[in-house]
């Protein structure tokens, strides 16, 4: 077994504020997934890689700072995603922390309130 994980779904109030957000935090286009209220994290190959999505719709409610933490991958980037943050919206929680021997890690809340992890090596 590769992993343990293989798809995310973040909650969000606002889909366009949210693609918005993590467009500008990761320099990145998410892709909508047709006829959906779903954008896609881009990958390589979306058939293989551990991928997610901003998902709004009936059940889908941002968490806050509470509930299960997602960790995306900021690696090599972590400080310019961090340097991204708050004007595109939303708030640092923790800055880079090093974490060794695992690297770096930080906490953001989004545009939507979600208490989002970064990892980076």
């Amino acid at each position: 077994m590769a992993s343990f994980v293989n798809w995310f779904e973040i909650p969000v109030l606002d889909l366009e504020r949210a693609v918005q957000f993590y467009n500008a935090i990761f320099d990145i286009k998410m892709q909508q997934i047709p006829e959906t209220q779903m954008y896609m994290f881009p990958t390589d190959d979306p058939q293989n890689d551990v991928s997610g999505a901003l998902v709004k719709g009936e059940g889908y409610r941002p968490l806050s700072e509470g509930g299960a933490v997602i960790y995306l991958n900021a690696s090599g980037k972590l400080d310019e995603v961090l340097a991204r943050v708050e004007e595109a919206g939303g708030k640092i929680a923790l800055p880079r922390t090093d974490i060794s021997p695992f690297g770096f890690m930080a906490f953001i809340i989004d545009s939507e309130g979600n208490r989002v992890g970064l990892h980076s090596d």
